[in-house]
């Protein structure tokens, strides 16, 4: 049988259901096989880090038990644009407590299992894939995780110049574009909208 072809036009996740179905996914792993306690969990923080923070997976991947352990905020510069970015993790202070518990602080947060290195963004593909699969959808990628931030502090906040600054997008438009908060926009216009 062959592998099923996977266009991929990657959403946010935009309720809180969506978004604890794939944190159990993710949990699962391949065809609903459980994973072990350490991936999981390693898996799923990788997850929330990405969905309340809004950084990019190759940002995330990268950074190091010290950089967030005992931390409610850390400074990093932003491997795509090399901006200076100051990042609030006090959200997630418990998870990452007990994640980073007895680690040294020069070791990679997300460590490979094949090495000293860090996961991979290709991995981290892998897994939300895997979740994505599971749950019989075929719009979740890496930016899944950004996305969902930027849509649900949009949604929050309503302020499309705060997420444009942290995006480091040059127009509000492309910041509403890239949540997907503008389809929903247009859409909601549409609902009602009949001639004839």
């Amino acid at each position: 049988m062959a592998k099923k072809e996977r266009v991929i036009n990657v959403q946010p996740l935009r309720t809180k259901e969506e978004i604890e179905e794939m944190k159990l996914a993710i949990k699962r792993g391949n065809k609903g096989t459980p994973k072990r306690p350490e991936l999981a969990q390693r898996d799923v923080l990788i997850f929330l880090i990405g969905i309340n923070t809004g950084l990019r997976v190759n940002d995330i991947i990268r950074l190091k038990v010290g950089d967030v352990k005992g931390k409610s905020q850390f400074i990093i510069y932003e491997g795509k644009t090399n901006k200076r970015r100051e990042v609030n993790i006090s959200m997630l202070r418990n998870e990452i407590a007990r994640y980073t518990e007895g680690r040294h602080p020069d070791e990679y947060l997300f460590k490979s299992q094949k090495g000293d290195g860090h996961i991979t963004t290709t991995q981290v593909y892998r897994i939300l894939d895997a979740a994505a699969d599971f749950l019989d959808r075929d719009d979740v990628g890496t930016h899944t995780m950004r996305k969902t931030f930027g849509y649900h502090h949009y949604k929050q906040f309503k302020d499309v110049a705060i997420l444009q600054e942290i995006f480091n997008h040059a127009q509000p438009s492309i910041t509403k574009r890239y949540i997907g908060v503008r389809k929903d926009e247009i859409d909601d216009t549409l609902n009602d909208f009949r001639l004839g």
